[in-house]
């Protein structure tokens, strides 16, 4: 059960261990809003590495735009993304989400910033393959809304530090960020890249607690 505690506190006591151990992220990478949302939706299972090998091909192809992944087949698209794993399945999504993307905003990702951004997360939730994780890193890192990203580094991490239970809910922790903090990208951003930086480095399946900025708290 966790312990009670105030976590607006808490968790700018961990956002400023972060920051002051890793310093700012620079995430997420791409060129263009669109870029990044494709690797939204590429680097589900599996490391950034292999996206970043799947969105070179599409960039040597000269494909990396909605108008030309729209017309693509999507066995073509399958060949230029297999580089990220589970290829065929991640195509059909790519396609899914660009033909939103396509039907009702003409392509634009900007036109789609100018959305709502309640009305936006559910239809991005509606979409074939699209879930909470992913619908946010589009709206947050493509798109600048004030959305917190949940995932498994967060949840490890918070519930390792008795601050959330690890099987809650995804809403109650993302629930936990927009209540204690100001609702601001800028901050989101940052927040969420140093979780993923502390889990890749420390915050592991095994654990390596010594010299985390964490093991103090």
């Amino acid at each position: 059960m966790p312990i009670p505690f105030r976590s607006k506190n808490r968790l700018e006591l961990i956002y400023k261990k972060l920051f002051d151990a890793f310093g700012p992220q620079h995430w997420w990478p791409g060129d263009t809003p669109f870029e990044v949302a494709v690797g939204a939706i590429l680097t589900q299972n599996t490391n950034w590495g292999n996206v970043e090998k799947a969105i070179r091909n599409l960039k040597e192809e000269k494909a990396l735009n909605a108008e030309k992944l729209h017309k693509m087949h999507v066995t073509e698209l399958s060949g230029l993304i297999r580089p990220a794993g589970y290829f065929n399945i991640k195509a059909t999504r790519l396609k899914s989400f660009i033909g939103f993307l396509v039907n009702h905003y003409g392509g634009s990702m900007e036109r789609m910033k100018h959305e709502d951004i309640d009305i936006l997360r559910k239809k991005l939730l509606a979409i074939h393959g699209i879930g909470p994780e992913t619908a946010d890193s589009i709206l947050l890192y493509a798109l600048g809304k004030p959305v917190f990203v949940i995932d498994a580094y967060t949840k490890r991490v918070l519930s390792r530090h008795h601050i959330k239970d690890h099987d809650a809910p995804y809403e109650t922790f993302q629930e936990l960020f927009h209540n204690s903090l100001k609702r601001n990208p800028r901050l989101y951003n940052e927040y969420h890249a140093l979780f993923v930086r502390v889990g890749k480095t420390f915050c592991r399946q095994r654990p390596r607690c010594g010299g985390c900025p964490l093991s103090s708290l």
